[in-house]
């Protein structure tokens, strides 16, 4: 089922062409938070100076992620124990255009996220970009190991601008397998605010309402709800709480 939320349809637009020009943010500090529909409608509606981005008549948009990692899961246990080298390799598509790109995340100065994409359809077509920003991020040089599918997620997301910061807003979160597996977070939404250093205004205001940043990841939390063997104690708190609630 579609979640719906109410406070969206109250804000003003604003466009695709204003939201890159003064919020894409590509070195960025990024705080999760995990809310019932209820409480993230509630919070939207009291956001100074939002404004949400709008194409068309379109305010919510479906992504489609494909994530690859060595066959030994380097990536994902180096972010299950929080390790400074940790990095994410994903296609991303956006489901009403069909656009595609492959996107690398590693981790910069002070906890902030870097994230270096290029237009792609396929991993293996970009291999040699993911290759370059591995390496000169300090990860390492890959380039001897392969890199497979180990998940995907797709869910629908509105973006919201605020001054100095974006707050994207995931509803209908669906994890899968390669093989086919389905894994849905039902009646969750994924609120995540980017901004700099300092907490935005979005996160003020979670924080004042009672809620505070949550440890998921797409791809972390993701892949230790569907192979409970791997080591899980960076999401255990969120894994515990928000599927075994919505199970």
């Amino acid at each position: 089922m579609s979640t719906s939320l109410t406070g969206l349809g109250a804000l003003p637009p604003v466009s695709l062409e204003e939201l890159v020009g003064t919020a894409a943010l590509l070195t960025r500090v990024d705080r999760k938070y995990v809310l019932t529909p209820a409480d993230a409608a509630a919070v939207l509606g009291r956001l100074p100076d939002a404004r949400v981005l709008t194409i068309g008549d379109r305010r919510t948009f479906g992504y489609d992620s494909l994530y690859a990692d060595t066959p030994d899961l380097a990536g994902y246990h180096l972010a299950a124990r929080g390790r400074r080298r940790r990095f994410k390799v994903r296609r991303r598509t956006y489901t009403d255009t069909g656009d595609s790109w492959v996107e690398v995340k590693t981790r910069g100065p002070r906890g902030s996220t870097v994230k270096e994409r290029v237009a792609a359809d396929d991993l293996a077509g970009a291999r040699g970009f993911v290759d370059d920003v591995l390496r000169s991020s300090g990860v390492g040089d890959l380039t001897d190991r392969e890199l497979v599918p180990v998940l995907g997620t797709r869910y629908s997301r509105s973006t919201l601008l605020l001054a100095g910061a974006r707050v994207t807003v995931d509803t209908d979160l669906v994890w899968r397998t390669p093989s086919g597996g389905l894994l849905p977070l039902t009646d969750r939404v994924v609120v995540e605010t980017k901004s700099g250093s300092a907490p935005s205004a979005a996160d003020r205001l979670l924080w004042r309402s009672g809620h505070r940043p949550a440890r998921i990841s797409k791809y972390g939390t993701g892949l230790a709800a569907l192979h409970p063997d791997l080591p899980r104690n960076r999401w255990h708190a969120t894994l515990t709480r928000h599927l075994q609630e919505t199970s």
